[in-house]
């Protein structure tokens, strides 16, 4: 039985574009992880800026965060997307009128893992925090989700 030459080309052209998949994967990985380090201060104000407005903690303002200076990156499993965390301590305050007003936890420093996404050529933040991990710690809990990137 001959197998038609359209299924010969299907599985040829499913090849070369793996292939070409792995092969642009290195190189972007490069260029994100240098973009980071380009941009990682404005990357910061927009991370504060995001989480700041997010409204959570209920009850909190964001005070401050202290940056740490290790970045860990990885790739997410089911769509290939880059990552990259960056540990934190967080300083909040309690909102006037709020429930959490008047608690003596709310002046405790958290710490934490900043995430950061690639995306179409750029870095970007929602201002999610990963709380009480920090950034390699958060990759072996979601290691099902995450694949940790070797460093450079």
């Amino acid at each position: 039985m001959a197998i038609p030459s359209c299924y010969y080309n299907v599985g040829m052209n499913w090849r070369w574009l793996t292939f070409w998949r792995w092969f642009r994967a290195g190189p972007q990985i490069e260029s994100a992880r240098r973009l980071f380090r380009r941009q990682r201060e404005h990357l910061e104000w927009q991370f504060f800026q995001a989480a700041s407005a997010s409204g959570k903690p209920r009850g909190l303002r964001w005070k401050a965060i202290d940056w740490g200076p290790d970045v860990e990156f990885a790739r997410e499993r089911r769509s290939g997307q880059l990552a990259a965390l960056v540990g934190v301590t967080i300083q909040f305050e309690a909102i006037e009128g709020s429930d959490m007003e008047g608690l003596p936890a709310v002046g405790n420093l958290r710490n934490g893992s900043a995430v950061f996404f690639f995306h179409q050529g750029r870095w970007h933040t929602l201002g999610r925090v990963v709380f009480n991990l920090n950034p390699d710690e958060a990759l072996a809990h979601f290691h099902n989700q995450y694949e940790p990137l070797p460093s450079d």
